[in-house]
């Protein structure tokens, strides 16, 4: 890596479909600082859009194309916010990364997709794009995600303390950090997604505000153990997910639409926090200390659950470490950004199951 201050930019747009997250960052050596962050909600004719692209339909490619160019266009915005709030123009940004938004998802087939049209991007902004990370991970055998561990390494790794990070995004996924000991990493199952789906789906509202609908409720035992049951969560790692399985359709074969949907909110809830700690027991059971970043960890009910489950660990959120909850993902593909222009591999293959290290993403400069 570079020594000296360096400014990049990271954008983050997830499976829970609410918006972009942009952050500016400044990378000194090892240290992380983030600089500014804003967030843009999709228009809901964007979401939707997105979200129909999540499953087979008619003129798939042309609506791809149409919705990665505005993908591109909001993107952009963010951009332009972030430098106006720091102060700095184009030229002191070294680089964008972008994840982009997955639309299909499938490593066991060997291909992944991600839309946002970054070439669109640089144009737009006047910056090198850094995007496409997952693919070389997937072409050298591994799953393509997650990809934020070696972020969460290191920046919240301990040298003496066995610690857990868990992103609670529209899937959760956690980062093992154990000292002297190769980081693993994988998707647990369902975070935010099953959630929001249903809150959507019969309140019409878009998440479950610090999750107070889902805590006036209690879980159904027999749904829970119903939803437990699917393959997924006794899969070994490396392992991730999306929406091609927890969708809508998925959830409502599972669940009778008859049940009071509040107490169908609490099992939900209660199945996050389950699939969550069950994965951390079995990968990390000396953790001492729980950092919690992404959306869900605003949600106070579903904190307050694991919390529960993990006694007697200390469980708090990445902004006791200087991120912000909403920070991390997008920071992360800032730091990605970082080790591609530098030559560094962005990828652990004790995560991912890759054949080994490589350097990630593809570069459309500026």
């Amino acid at each position: 890596m570079r020594e000296g201050p360096q400014h990049f930019i990271g954008l983050m747009s997830g499976t829970s479909l609410d918006g972009v997250d942009g952050v500016l960052a400044r990378f000194t050596g090892a240290a992380t600082e983030v600089r500014g962050h804003c967030h843009l909600p999709f228009p809901d004719a964007l979401r939707d859009a997105l979200q129909a692209l999540c499953s087979p339909g008619e003129d798939e490619i042309r609506r791809a194309g149409r919705a990665g160019n505005q993908l591109a266009a909001l993107y952009a915005d963010a951009v332009a916010r972030l430098l106006a709030a720091g102060g700095l123009s184009r030229q002191n940004v070294r680089a964008i990364g972008c994840h982009g938004q997955t639309v299909r998802h499938h490593p066991e087939e060997g291909f992944t997709v991600q839309i946002g049209n970054a070439a669109r991007l640089a144009e737009l902004t006047g910056i090198a794009v850094v995007a496409d990370f997952r693919s070389r991970d997937i072409a050298a055998g591994g799953q393509g995600a997650p990809l934020v561990p070696a972020f969460h390494a290191a920046t919240f790794g301990h040298p003496s303390e066995p610690r857990v990070v868990v992103n609670l995004g529209g899937i959760a996924n956690l980062s093992v950090l154990s000292a002297g000991q190769p980081v693993i990493g994988f998707d647990t199952g369902p975070g935010n997604g099953l959630m929001d789906l249903w809150i959507h789906r019969t309140k019409g509202d878009r998440f479950d505000d610090r999750g107070a609908w889902a805590a006036g409720a209690l879980p159904d035992a027999g749904l829970l153990q119903s939803l437990l049951a699917e393959p997924y969560f006794a899969r070994p790692a490396p392992k991730s997910t999306g929406r091609e399985l927890f969708n809508l359709a998925w959830l409502l074969a599972r669940v009778d639409t008859t049940r009071d949907p509040q107490t169908v909110q609490a099992t939900l809830l209660e199945l996050t926090a389950r699939t969550v700690c069950d994965a951390l027991q079995t990968a990390c059971p000396q953790a001492a200390r729980v950092i919690v970043c992404g959306g869900g960890a605003r949600n106070e009910a579903l904190l307050s659950r694991l919390a529960a489950l993990l006694a007697p660990r200390t469980v708090e959120t990445s902004a006791l470490h200087g991120i912000d909850v909403d920070q991390a993902e997008a920071c992360a593909f800032a730091w990605l950004a970082r080790c591609a222009l530098d030559g560094a591999p962005g990828n652990l293959p004790t995560v991912t199951g890759a054949a080994g290290p490589r350097i990630l993403g593809a570069i459309y400069p500026a």
